[in-house]
């Protein structure tokens, strides 16, 4: 019985480790051809993601600016991972976000990436692409 457990939580961690590696090399692919999303908004990125889309977005005020977001990250785990070593997708502003707008969503749906917040930062512009774990 008990090499059984030890089975399943073994094959669970494996499938969860891969399931990780697959999004991480997804994304990659992305940020490897960001030269076709910056300059661009937001909308033609997500378009192009066909597999997987962000769970969380995540925007901060920067240093003495506190009434700007210059950047968002984008998880693909769920909110109670976002802090465990989760694969992020962080995206530049060409023009900064003002915060007031951008903690308007978060407070309103808990930072999860919803449809509302597809349309929200789908006009914004790319200015760069990071991809990181």
């Amino acid at each position: 019985m008990k090499n059984k457990i030890l089975t399943l939580i073994l094959l669970l961690s494996f499938s969860t480790i891969y399931a990780q590696l697959d999004t991480l090399n997804y994304l990659k692919q992305f940020e490897a051809n960001k030269a076709n999303y910056t300059g661009q908004p937001l909308s033609k990125l997500l378009n192009d993601m066909t597999q997987i889309q962000p769970k969380t977005a995540w925007s901060f005020s920067m240093g003495r600016k506190k009434t700007i977001s210059t950047d968002t990250r984008f998880n693909f785990c769920e909110k109670e991972l976002s802090f465990h070593n989760t694969i992020t997708l962080l995206i530049e502003w060409q023009d900064p976000i003002p915060r007031d707008q951008t903690k308007y969503y978060e407070q309103k749906n808990g930072f999860y990436f919803t449809n509302e917040e597809r349309s929200f930062y789908g006009n914004k512009i790319v200015k760069d692409i990071l991809v990181s774990r």
